[in-house]
């Protein structure tokens, strides 16, 4: 099962549901698909499709799934990487009033050059981006968690 996240903000992401889908009409993806669409009204009669989820189901779909299909949302990239899964990561652009900036570029670019995600730049990647998931070894993630709040608190001793 492929699971696909785009998160709970206020904006849309058609553009990344409608692209998943051309991508199962195309034989491109095979497996069962199923999507969090947040606040993305999208139909489709290929993929389940639900619009918010507990915290406990999100967990068990992202541990179940055989790939994670993400927004650049950095809770859902870290999700997929404490449970070991292969990720591809598509940024929500601001130009299509999807975020108001482009900060997620960076978070995908960032997360991708560490060798934890696929990413692309855009939907239009999501192809070549299937392909290259298939060989695809993510990097083992290490939260940092620790070390921030022992030097949040040093600081804060200081």
């Amino acid at each position: 099962m492929i699971f696909v996240t785009l998160g709970t903000g206020d904006k849309r992401f058609d553009r990344l549901l409608a692209e998943v889908e051309r991508m199962i009409d195309l034989g491109k993806i095979q497996e069962e698909v199923v999507v969090q669409a947040g606040t993305t009204p999208y139909h489709s009669d290929k993929m389940q499709i639900i619009d918010l989820l507990p915290m406990a189901e999100m967990e068990r779909l992202t541990q179940q799934c055989s790939l994670l299909i993400t927004h650049g949302g950095v809770g859902s990239i870290t999700s997929g990487l404490k449970h070991g899964k292969r990720i591809i990561a598509v940024p929500r652009l601001a130009k299509y009033k999807e975020v108001a900036n482009d900060h997620q570029i960076q978070i995908i670019e960032n997360f991708g050059q560490s060798g934890y995600l696929v990413g692309t730049e855009g939907v239009e990647g999501l192809e070549e981006a299937l392909e290259t998931v298939k060989t695809f070894e993510p990097k083992p993630f290490q939260s940092n968690t620790q070390n921030m709040i022992k030097l949040v608190k040093q600081h804060i001793d200081a």
